[in-house]
């Protein structure tokens, strides 16, 4: 999937600037910012609720049409479904609308973790199981691309919990999963990739784990802390390093073992009371990129 300088204004207010975007097979590709950065209206114009001003997008190398719609599956409102009629039911019906045959309903029931309760009546499930069964909705006719608009919102942690679990079990298959949230711990604890929106332009595009990794850190202490400094200014792999609350606190360029830091300075005489690696969360990545930090 393709966006190219996408942009929808809403009178004065511009939803989308210039927005570009690529998203590979395979990915569970998140699209992270604050209420009102253009998350939902992006997915709109993806799956031709809304129309865009201008740009273009495109669906598997083509430009949208039916055929290819068919191809993708979408959870953006909560569905309504009959509240007195069976999971199996419901689905069937689903599967009318999509012109889809009832083969794989069984299945997919199954891949969401419902199967037992496929004969339950609809108002009998959780809020959990009623998001699961929405996206075993949105599974139905084998779509190749999986939309997801902040799928664990309202959600209690056990029923949140079970979501992600979906989203990582379904994204393991080979499932190309696109999923718009607010939520900073949900992108990292779910996604491979992230696009960070604010005020409909993206700010930053790439893996999680890269954010996560090129900001990680060592955090050193000995009783020697000049002599420390010196050694530690030799090792290639630190960006930049300072003294903080009696700690060396060293920026690295790359994720290194903190027991082979220790050897190497042991090696020199060297010998620490406190070693320690942090890494950066997505969270802070995030906030320094909404305050204009350099990140």
């Amino acid at each position: 999937m393709e966006i190219a300088r996408l942009s929808k204004s809403y009178g004065n207010i511009k939803a989308l600037d210039d927005l570009s975007l690529k998203i590979l097979k395979g990915e569970v590709f998140g699209i992270l910012g604050p209420n009102g950065s253009g998350k939902t209206t992006t997915l709109g114009i993806l799956l031709d609720i809304l129309k865009a001003d201008k740009g273009i997008y495109l669906w598997f190398g083509k430009k949208p049409e039916s055929l290819v719609r068919r191809r993708i599956g979408a959870l953006l409102e909560q569905p309504v479904f009959y509240p007195y009629l069976s999971a199996v039911r419901n689905m069937q019906i689903v599967a009318d609308i999509k012109g889809a045959n009832y083969r794989s309903i069984d299945e997919t029931l199954n891949r969401v973790g419902l199967f037992e309760r496929r004969h339950s009546k609809y108002k009998s499930y959780s809020l959990g199981m009623k998001q699961r069964l929405a996206i075993a909705a949105a599974l139905i006719g084998e779509p190749e691309v999986l939309i997801l608009d902040e799928p664990t919102n309202g959600l209690d942690p056990k029923s949140i919990a079970e979501i992600r679990s979906l989203i990582l079990e379904l994204g393991s298959k080979g499932l190309t999963v696109i999923l718009a949230s607010h939520l900073l711990d949900e992108v990292q604890k779910t996604c491979t990739h992230v696009a960070i929106l604010d005020k409909g332009k993206a700010l930053h595009t790439g893996r999680v784990a890269d954010v996560l990794n090129s900001s990680a850190q060592l955090e050193m202490v000995s009783d020697n802390m000049q002599q420390l400094q010196d050694a530690v200014a030799n090792f290639d792999f630190v960006a930049e390093m300072k003294i903080e609350k009696g700690m060396l606190i060293s920026s690295l360029k790359r994720e290194v073992d903190p027991s082979m830091v220790n050897k190497q300075l042991a090696e020199q005489g060297i010998y620490l009371s406190h070693i320690s690696q942090k890494k950066r969360s997505l969270e802070s990545y995030f906030l320094d990129l909404l305050s204009g930090e350099d990140v």
